[in-house]
């Protein structure tokens, strides 16, 4: 396995074997998780959970920062759409990249049930698709958005004094240690794909409940499996995903959020099935591929000549990977999962 590895990030393999790798590898990961039936994943499940209540709200944020949130901007303004959304898209009648973008990030504020003149919380916002689109479309709200990130928060401060956006601010914080600057005062907390680099669930819950305004609601948008959720762990070479991507991550399943959310009702939940993600991931690959010999030059000042191209490739095989993982079984078993979450009375 260390030199098929090896041989794929130098270029050596086609792409056709490498599709066909990493196919197998995606069906070997779903039988795993499957053997022994329904009794043996629920143990497992319930297992996994206690090990999330045991940890802290978050495992290796500095390897997260690393692996994808301090990697140049330039890179994914190359490789995203218009709107640098650095997750899944929406392509039912989309024609192309930049109109799934705008049609999952309209979907995002329908289904959290966004309005202007709210005051609204976003954990995680990457490189501020979803910030900027809310701080332009509700200009009566305000806007704060959180990131692990200084150079994602430059970027997106950049981006909203060139656009004349006002109502934002952007914090850069570790969760683990993270206090909104109003606790108490949000009607809405939001996170699009950051639950997936936490690792304490309820905890974080249990926050957020404390964050949120009389009446507010919490939305969150994960990538997840179906029945059962697992770790991202780094037990060799061939935990490529894990040590380059997703260290300390994991893999939630479709009703996790609720299971660690004892003081939530769900008020909404809906599934966007993993073709989307594919799509979405094809369509990062293709611009990847365009730019040619461009993406080296990208990672360059970060990795050096030969780091960079080495970079570039396990991009590559990145977009492969999520593409083939999303794809398998028609999108039916790695999809997105997205829940709006009101908080219960409290009770004397």
């Amino acid at each position: 396995m260390d030199l098929l590895v090896e041989a794929m990030e130098r270029g050596m393999v086609p792409d056709s074997w490498v599709l066909a790798g990493i196919r197998r590898l995606v069906a070997r990961k779903l039988a795993d998780e499957s053997r022994g039936g329904p009794a043996a994943m629920q143990e497992r499940y319930t297992q996994r959970l206690a090990a999330m209540r045991a940890a802290p709200v978050a495992l290796h944020t500095g390897a997260a920062n690393e692996q994808h949130y301090e990697v140049p901007a330039a890179y994914f303004e190359r490789v995203l759409g218009p709107q640098l959304k650095y997750s899944c898209a929406l392509w039912d009648e989309a024609r192309d990249l930049t109109e799934a973008e705008e049609a999952m990030l309209a979907c995002t504020a329908a289904r959290a049930a966004l309005a202007d003149g709210q005051h609204v919380l976003e954990l995680g916002c990457g490189w501020g698709s979803l910030t900027l689109w809310m701080a332009r479309h509700y200009p009566n709200s305000r806007i704060s958005a959180v990131s692990n990130s200084h150079s994602q928060r430059e970027f997106i401060e950049q981006r909203a004094a060139a656009r004349g956006l006002t109502n934002l601010q952007v914090i850069t914080a570790d969760m683990n240690a993270f206090m909104p600057p109003e606790p108490g005062r949000y009607d809405r907390v939001v996170s699009v794909e950051m639950f997936e680099h936490m690792r304490n669930w309820e905890a974080l819950l249990a926050r957020i409940r404390d964050w949120l305004a009389p009446g507010g609601a919490l939305f969150v948008h994960v990538f997840c499996l179906r029945e059962v959720p697992y770790f991202f762990e780094v037990d060799g070479r061939s935990d490529w995903l894990a040590r380059h991507f997703f260290t300390g991550g994991l893999m939630p399943a479709e009703d996790m959020l609720e299971r660690c959310a004892p003081d939530w009702r769900l008020a909404g939940r809906w599934r966007v099935d993993g073709t989307h993600y594919a799509r979405t991931s094809r369509a990062w690959l293709a611009r990847h591929d365009a730019a040619g010999p461009g993406i080296e030059a990208l990672f360059a000042p970060l990795y050096g000549a030969r780091g960079a191209a080495r970079a570039a490739r396990r991009w590559r095989i990145f977009h492969m990977a999520c593409a083939e993982m999303f794809d398998h079984a028609a999108g039916s078993q790695w999809f997105v999962s997205h829940a709006r979450l009101e908080p219960m009375e409290r009770h004397a």
